[in-house]
């Protein structure tokens, strides 16, 4: 355990991948989600998973695996009350309880990390089972 602790307190490269595939989504509109992983022999933050911009929220939770630890992003599109149309970006660490211990206490060290290179993120949300990040809960805090 101490040697998790040490490696993840050196913290975790960013790939230009992940920064690059973030902008295409933020700005280009050409992808809904981005799911990350740590590769932890290379000690970097890739880009596991870019669903399409026709894809849902329904399709990100589906790719998220059950038994080891991610990060996401989604571009949350909707309508204001207004009828003014906008987009909300938001950060998901995902640690499911079926995850080792190992992959929790790495994936929550260099979350910081990878935050502070996707600029514009609008709302983070940790989740542990899909019922901690439901679509429900992406529409009330986009309010």
């Amino acid at each position: 355990m101490a040697m998790a602790f040490k490696m993840a307190t050196t913290g975790m490269r960013v790939t230009d991948e992940c920064t690059s595939s973030f902008m295409d989504m933020k700005w280009k509109k050409v992808h809904r989600y981005i799911v990350f992983k740590i590769e932890e022999k290379s000690r970097k933050v890739t880009v596991d998973k870019v669903g399409g911009a026709g894809e849902s929220y329904h399709d990100l939770e589906d790719s998220l695996p059950v038994d080891d630890c991610r990060y996401a992003v989604f571009d949350f599109d909707f309508v204001t009350v207004d009828n003014c149309r906008k987009s909300k970006i938001f950060f998901i660490a995902w640690s499911p309880e079926a995850s080792k211990i190992r992959a929790k206490i790495l994936y929550a060290t260099s979350k910081d990390g990878l935050r502070r290179v996707l600029e514009g993120i609008h709302y983070e949300l940790q989740a542990t089972d899909p019922t901690e990040m439901g679509f429900d809960i992406i529409q009330d805090r986009a309010k």
